[in-house]
């Protein structure tokens, strides 16, 4: 793909908006695999590319759908040693407080062995886009209900903000999602906030005033030729009389 000029060729991200400086790639042991609608890549706030500069271990494929998740690693998996990030939200059970990452059933309620299926995961598989284009992706993916279902329950905001609006109040962005689960399964809390550092860059560009070009400096402009005088009639011939 031809990226133009005005483009970072490693963070994908306008030459104003470029975060490479604050990439710092990560080592990690659980491989993360994201699926990103095509409409999504063209979004300056899409975060799915530097997801990928920031982990070592992880994929990144822009599409619609795929046959399976072998055509996409280029090796066999175990489909029950993989998550996918479902979209929905775990059905509490009881009276405690939820957990920050579970795997649940087709129901949304929480596995009786979540913590094992947790510990036993070779991977986890993202979903990039709108809420919309989510869904899309999942069922046009049937595939991924051979995966165990993870779901979030993150206890933060989203960076986002108000620069970018989210259909939920607990919606987070592809990096932050593959970050939170990441820390927890890995136990590792440092590896969040260290994730989220270009995350944060772009952020912080995208809300400065962007810099104007400098204006060259105003010249008079050169005072057009003179017209050349067109030469005068010849005088008429005398036809009368002496």
């Amino acid at each position: 793909m031809s990226i133009p000029a005005e483009t970072c060729a490693t963070c994908l991200k306008p030459q104003h908006l470029c975060v490479c400086e604050a990439i710092d790639p990560v080592d990690n042991r659980i491989a993360v695999v994201i699926l990103e609608h095509p409409q999504e890549k063209r979004e300056v706030l899409g975060t799915a590319q530097i997801t990928r500069l920031q982990l070592k271990n992880a994929t990144v494929r822009v599409g619609l759908s795929w046959p399976g998740l072998k055509r996409i690693l280029g090796h066999e998996v175990d489909y029950k040693r993989w998550g996918v990030l479902y979209l929905g939200a775990a059905k509490q059970a009881g009276e405690g407080p939820r957990e920050e990452i579970a795997a649940v059933d087709r129901n949304g309620k929480a596995l009786a062995d979540s913590d094992a299926v947790l510990a036993g995961l070779d991977g986890i598989i993202l979903l990039d886009g709108t809420w919309s284009q989510a869904k899309t992706l999942w069922w046009r993916n049937p595939w991924l209900l051979k995966c165990r279902r993870l779901v979030l329950n993150p206890r933060f905001r989203s960076l986002y903000g108000q620069t970018r609006r989210e259909p939920r109040r607990d919606s987070v962005s592809t990096l932050e999602a593959a970050a939170f689960a990441l820390s927890r399964l890995e136990n590792d809390p440092t590896l969040f906030d260290r994730m989220l550092k270009p995350f944060a860059l772009l952020l912080k560009k995208t809300r400065a005033p962007r810099p104007r070009p400098p204006v060259p400096s105003a010249a008079a402009p050169d005072a057009p030729p003179a017209p050349e005088s067109a030469p005068a009639p010849a005088p008429a011939p005398d036809d009368s009389s002496p």
